[in-house]
């Protein structure tokens, strides 16, 4: 981003709050002038903080209450219509389109922008072509007066896509792009002699990034390990400044940044020229590539290469090489997203030269040149390879990358993959990638004895040939995804360098034997467990040096419980995320003391955040579960544990965050012991906790001994399908905002003290009592008569001002809104079987904008909608007497 700052995931905007707040103001009045959506352009020279600002913007809490939904579209240079259309469904609908036709996609797209009104930023759109232009914009026409476009651009775009005046985004002033190279160049706020020159200095070469926030970024990220005065005056006096824009490609301040970079970051920034514009990469798979290409120097001092990877990645960062991506993700690791700023990218692009090729899509008519080492491509088309001539151009590749985004790759022709294995002998980086029609690898796999890299993700391969255990020198197997791949091959002992081997979504029943050889293996993403000695659990010894996340599945086959000693969980103390399974057809339920042995020495190193424990058949659990030496767990799981009666004492983990017990279905009672054991008797219990679910738990009776100082900071409690659960809830929870119970119907209890509650959800658990209503509640959904009835009877005694949703379910008793109108704040009712409904029709609700009525109001035989003025969505089913 571009005039702004991530300081620890928090945005900090330098001289640009009057422009958000101009923008803002733009995007809430109603400036259509009778047109269907207004189109907003930001524009400015490259570098001056366009995308940031329109961040800025985006992320704004207030927009909440303007718009139905908002979406962020990157949108590049290359201006293809249909390209672009599928990337707005994609971030509208937040999942892959399969479309390729304009019409259908225009067709799908107006569905869901259908009398919605919404926010679509556009970032970096550079056409000029009014009919393309005209093309895009077509089905936004669905959408409801006061939808808003927002683009970055330059002027000669604007001029044709805006319908609002243009915004014109000036340069900051010197002192903001002194506040930002300050920061980044980390400037001691000591007064003394050497900050004081370099303060003079470094104001001077502000002076020359004209006012732009990437250039006043970049030169102090550079900085910020140069404190030394002969070092930037060298900055502030280089011949560089001198050279144009044309001259250099790009701005001369980012040629100056990446001038003075040392030699070992140069080839990794030069590296990321492989990437599309505004590509998402991920940090962890950039390292893996820089490793395989051997861009990072030895390790040193009992260090890692993947140690040494992130020290250079995080170096480009602070520099502003590499920002990190505003797209929220979320996966089964805690993964790292950045993107590069487009003039970032077309410097790296410029220093790649033929050295780096990097093709929208591989065909008959690419060109490569004979200087080409690293290739990437977006699409492939197997007649590039028809012309052996090609074959003789690309022989010395030494990286072959897929980057497929939301596409399959079609790769039918056996031919095509034979000639990429066996032909080109000096590939280090091999990436099949998303080509899902691959069901196979050639023997010659074997011979590519450089390689070190080798995707086969979303691929359809059943089998790995046996030669792949030649590749000595494998340093990173990615097979995520292979749906079809039950097993490894037999030999995978002998890939003695791996680092990373991804399995996480395969259907790999056992592990091959022998796998405790490969001691260099840093990320495994679940073993196995056989049922032969050399497959079994012990084979984890071995692998002393796996970090991170860890699945142990099949823990049935672990036949005698000092094989589970001979794992050394105890030792690996870089594991933070361990999960133990026991699978389904666990049939060991009576020798519950072997299980029991088993747990115990499974036991993680004290370093352990997350911790899961599924199909586990002991009777107990161990102690260590409960242990306050566990300083770093925040997460713990507990499914589908049969034979367990009582709960382990959590509550003196100290930073214990998130609690999911599931399925436990003998346990009829959480007592005294949950909360603390018999050693500790003080502290406060649960002191961290923020999430707890209870879900299917057929036995569960009482909830009792509540300590009155637990929970302290709980926010979210869900209890779920209890059926026998009579006992009260704790009375006293001052964080809670969101409370959901369901499926509980013996419950009998008062809902707790909590001043703070949000959002109340109460289906089916008719004997839970509500006295008042708190006053911040914004959404209620309740079902049963006595629990309508009482919310009903709250509303009136409250009238509440901060409720905004309000679902009311199954209730035969006559009941009516206070003083025959709803709730101010309200924007949105659905009511269903409540057939003695008074339905308030006199008064006007200017807010109300969703109404859904099923099965309901028997009285109810007519709704003029001029009471609801504003309403944007209306459901009615089944309302016989409505006429």
């Amino acid at each position: 981003m571009e005039s702004s700052i991530n300081i620890s995931g928090r945005w900090i905007s330098y001289g640009r709050e009057k422009d958000k707040e101009a923008i803002i103001k733009l995007l809430s009045e109603d400036n259509s002038d009778g047109r269907e959506v207004s189109v907003i352009p930001i524009v400015g020279m490259g570098g001056v903080g366009k995308t940031a600002l329109a961040q800025l913007v985006y992320n704004d809490e207030n927009l909440e209450e303007i718009f139905d939904f908002k979406a962020w579209v990157c949108v590049s240079q290359e201006f293809d219509v249909l390209k672009v259309t599928k990337t707005i469904i994609e971030a509208v609908t937040g999942k892959p389109c399969n479309l390729n036709d304009l019409n259908l996609l225009h067709l799908e797209l107006m569905d869901k922008l259908k009398d919605k009104k919404f926010l679509i930023v556009l970032d970096d759109v550079w056409t000029e072509d009014y009919v393309d232009w005209s093309l895009l914009k077509k089905p936004f026409n669905r959408g409801i007066r006061r939808s808003k476009i927002l683009l970055t651009t330059r002027e000669k775009t604007a001029s044709v896509v805006q319908t609002v005046e243009t915004y014109h985004l000036n340069q900051l002033s010197t002192e903001h792009c002194w506040s930002v190279f300050a920061n980044h160049a980390c400037l001691s706020s000591e007064s003394n002699e050497n900050t004081t020159t370099l303060e003079k200095i470094g104001k001077e070469i502000v002076k020359k990034c004209n006012g732009l926030p990437l250039a006043a970024q970049s030169l102090g990220g550079m900085l910020r390990r140069k404190h030394d005065i002969g070092g930037w005056n060298n900055i502030l006096n280089s011949d560089i400044w001198e050279l144009s824009e044309s001259e250099c490609k790009v701005i001369p301040t980012l040629r100056l940044s990446y001038h003075y970079l040392p030699p070992h970051l140069k080839r990794c920034f030069v590296y990321c020229s492989l990437y599309p514009q505004d590509y998402e990469f991920e940090k962890n798979e950039l390292i893996l590539l820089w490793m395989a290409e051997d861009f990072l120097k030895k390790p040193r001092n009992g260090r890692t290469l993947e140690e040494v990877g992130h020290e250079y990645f995080d170096d480009l960062v602070s520099r502003s090489f590499f920002q990190r991506s505003s797209t929220n993700r979320s996966s089964w690791s805690d993964r790292k997203w950045f993107v590069m700023h487009d003039l970032m990218h077309d410097l790296a692009t410029s220093l790649g030269g033929d050295f780096y090729f990097r093709s929208e899509e591989l065909g008959k008519e690419t060109k490569i040149n004979t200087k080409t080492r690293h290739l990437s491509f977006a699409k492939f088309n197997s007649s590039f390879l028809d012309n052996p001539d090609v074959v003789g151009r690309v022989k010395f590749l030494r990286t072959f990358l897929s980057i497929i985004k939301f596409e399959a790759a079609p790769f039918n022709n056996e031919e095509a993959q034979c000639i990429i294995v066996s032909k080109l002998m000096y590939l280090r980086v091999l990436s099949f990638r998303d080509f899902r029609s691959l069901d196979s690898l050639p023997d010659s796999i074997g011979k590519l004895i450089h390689l070190r890299y080798l995707d086969l993700s979303h691929s359809s391969v059943e089998t790995l040939p046996k030669s792949l255990c030649n590749l000595y020198n494998l340093q990173t197997l990615k097979l995520y995804n292979c749906g079809k791949l039950t097993k490894l091959p037999s030999d995978m002992r002998n890939l003695v360098n791996l680092h990373h081997l991804e399995i996480r979504g395969t259907p790999i029943e056992e592990m091959p034997r022998g796998m405790s050889k490969l001691n260099h293996l840093q990320h495994l993403d679940f073993f196995a467990v056989g049922k032969h000695k050399e497959n079994g659990i012990k084979e984890l010894g071995g692998l002393s040096n796996l970090r991170g996340r860890l699945e142990i599945r099949n823990l049935e086959n672990v036949s005698q419980s000092d094989e589970a000693s001979e794992a050394r969980m105890m030792d690996k103390k870089h594991i933070n995320s361990l999960r133990l399974e026991w699978s389904r057809c666990n049939n060991k339920s009576n020798n519950f003391q072997l299980e029991i042995d088993v747990l115990c020495k499974l036991q993680p190193h004290f370093n352990i955040e997350s911790l899961g424990i599924k199909g586990y058949k002991g009777t107990r659990f161990p102690d260590w579960m409960g242990n306050s030496s566990y300083c770093n767990m925040t997460r713990l799981y507990l499914y589908d544990c049969d034979n367990c009666s009582m709960l382990p004492s959590l509550g003196q983990l100290p930073s214990l965050k998130d609690l999911g017990i599931a399925r436990l279905n003998r346990l009829k009672t959480i007592d005294a012991g949950f909360y603390k054991n018999e050693d500790c008797r003080s502290g406060t219990p649960f002191p961290s906790l923020e999430s707890l679910f209870i879900h299917d738990m057929p036995c569960w009776e009482v909830w009792s001994s509540f300590d009155s100082e637990a929970f302290p900071v709980l926010n979210s409690l869900e209890i779920r399908d209890c059926p026998k659960l009579e006992g009260s809830l704790p009375n006293h929870l001052p964080a809670l905002k969101r409370l959901t119970i369901r499926n509980c119907e013996l419950l009998v209890s008062s809902l707790p003290t909590a001043p703070a509650i949000q959002s109340l959800e109460i289906l089916k658990s008719n004997k839970v009592a509500l006295h008042a209503l708190p006053l911040l509640v914004e959404t209620i959904e309740v079902e049963g008569s006595p629990m309508v009835e009482s919310v009903m009877e709250a509303i009136t005694n409250i009238q509440p001002t901060c409720l905004r949703s309000l679902t009311l379910k199954d209730c035969l008793s006559a009941v009516s809104f206070p003083g025959g109108r709803l709730p101010e704040s309200l924007k949105s009712l659905s009511i269903k079987d409540l057939k003695k409904l008074e339905f308030p029709k006199q008064h006007k609700h200017e807010l109300l904008e969703t109404l859904t009525i099923e099965s309901s109001c028997d009285s109810l035989t007519s709704l003029p909608l001029v009471t609801f003025p504003n309403l944007r969505d209306i459901t009615i089913t089944d309302c016989e007497n409505m006429e």
